[in-house]
């Protein structure tokens, strides 16, 4: 996708399609008059005279330009309240603008960018939103019809600026909200491709692709290697399945001064059936998407290297599926961690757990100072925080908090659950150092606290995105199907600790 930032007026530049934000109870005769006209800015004071529900938050009316203006049509998006503005409404608004600007087959869009109120924001985040949004808005995922009813792709984006000095920050945020964009739509491919394709060996491939063009260092386990490691919680998962297992380590060194390493753990089961404790069929399609940790974590670190932060981080991918067969493990079992911890099996439906656990203990082998893990890990959490936010649990408040202010700033919403001592007596076994389910009661926290035994002490947030994995619904810049859940934190994480 081409993008643009140009620096004039609204009225004469040519494009299929021409964004205009509206906000509630506001009319802004004159400034409408300097974007696009006296005749155009008349008609829009009528519409939102007339229809004053076109200006609440992503309500959309579309106005043909009678060729009166260089766009063929407006599309006056709906940005509700100024002061509940925020950038990830911005982003919300774009992602709705564009869909429609797809059904009208606009395959050029433009967007004013001089607005008082997206002023207020600095320039380079006020167009890395923008991108944002229209790219993952437009996102369509149809590799597998045969007739598509998809939309014209949108091939080039403008942004108006009526200021030159802002023209360069426009620009440099362009570039960013493309990179991160594009990185959230490469997770979503993964997590919407069905298990049948997207095995772990794929995944491993396509680690390789993004290792090879963004110049980071791979390593791939195999199922020989993982039983010289003693990675004997994963392979107990991975032997009910005939596809074997990959571990994958990416790895990228952006300070080599520094001997800080942080390592994103991210959860790789490609398909979850439960195993011997199986699932209920209705619904198991779903399961493909239990990967979707692995995913993030992978185009997480794409995104990262392309940006060049100045920052040493990894990407550990323990990558299996969870299939019941005669050789799968079984509730009641014992098996042995890589950390030498000992694990009583009460449900092989608690699977994800046992993977990350020696997926974390191998990343403390390879250095690791910071941990973080990603992982559709429990229904309690989407019983107890829906599908709008993602759970997060963790051992330390420092590395916690900056996580929430990275998440905030990327407009993803997370709440923590707490870590009380209290919690562990629900995993203790009476045959083993634990066991792998501490039963209904707190399940979500519960999972997270037998994840933290495998820390050693490292300051580590866990992140559950069991929530917020898929959408069932087109709703601002999330598309029906996956969402990319935690790439844009875990990237504006990143950020973060670059400029720090």
């Amino acid at each position: 996708m081409e993008i643009e930032v140009v620096c004039g007026s609204a009225a004469k530049l040519v494009c299929d399609a021409l964004i205009l934000t509206l906000f509630e109870q506001k009319t802004e005769p004159e400034f409408w008059t300097k974007q696009v006209g006296p005749e155009m800015a008349a008609y829009i004071q009528t519409i939102i005279q007339d229809q004053p529900q076109c200006s609440k938050l992503n309500e959309i009316t579309v106005l043909p330009t009678g060729n009166k203006l260089g766009a063929k049509q407006i599309i006056l998006a709906g940005a509700g309240e100024e002061k509940r503005f925020t950038m990830d409404r911005l982003r919300s608004v774009c992602g709705t603008a564009v869909q429609t600007a797809q059904k009208l087959n606009a395959t050029s869009i433009s967007f004013l960018t001089a607005h008082p109120a997206l002023e207020k924001y600095a320039p380079a985040t006020t167009a890395q939103t923008i991108v944002e949004g229209i790219i993952l808005g437009s996102y369509q995922f149809n590799q597998y019809k045969t007739e598509t009813d998809s939309s014209p792709a949108v091939k080039k984006i403008i942004l108006i600026s009526h200021d030159t000095d802002r023209i360069a920050a426009l620009e440099q945020g362009c570039k960013t909200g493309k990179i991160i964009a594009e990185n959230v739509n490469g997770a979503r491919d993964l997590v919407n491709h069905p298990s049948s394709y997207m095995t772990p060996s794929r995944m491993a491939e396509y680690a390789a692709a993004i290792a090879k063009q963004e110049g980071v260092l791979l390593t791939v386990l195999d199922k020989a290697e993982m039983i010289k490691q003693k990675m004997h919680a994963l392979l107990a998962v991975a032997q009910g399945s005939q596809e074997p297992p990959q571990m994958i380590i990416l790895q990228y060194w952006g300070d080599r001064q520094s001997k800080e390493i942080a390592a994103l753990v991210g959860k790789g089961i490609t398909f979850d059936s439960g195993g011997i404790s199986l699932k209920p069929s209705e619904g198991m399609q779903e399961m493909k998407d239990d990967m979707a940790g692995g995913a993030a974590v992978m185009y997480a670190m794409a995104a990262i290297a392309r940006l060049k932060l100045k920052i040493n981080i990894m990407a550990i991918i323990p990558c299996t599926e969870n299939m019941p067969s005669g050789t799968a493990f079984k509730p009641g079992d014992v098996i042995t961690s890589m950390a030498g911890k000992t694990i009583e099996i009460i449900s092989t439906d608690a699977e994800g757990r046992l993977i990350l656990a020696d997926a974390i203990t191998y990343a403390r082998k390879l250095g690791a100072t910071q941990l973080i893990d990603v992982a559709t890990l429990t229904g309690a959490c989407v019983i107890a925080l829906g599908t709008i936010v993602s759970g997060i649990i963790t051992n330390n408040k420092g590395w916690c908090k900056k996580l929430m202010q990275a998440a905030a700033a990327a407009g993803e919403k997370m709440w923590q659950l707490p870590n009380y001592e209290e919690y562990k007596e629900q995993i203790k076994s009476s045959i083993a150092d634990m066991k792998n389910s501490g039963g209904r009661p707190a399940g979500a926290i519960t999972a997270g606290i037998f994840i933290s035994q495998f820390v050693d002490n490292l300051p580590w947030v866990h992140i559950d995105i069991a929530g917020t994995v898929t959408s069932d619904k087109n709703q601002g810049y999330q598309v029906k199907g996956a969402t990319g859940v935690a790439v844009r934190t875990l990237v504006q994480l990143a950020r973060d600790m670059s400029a720090s």
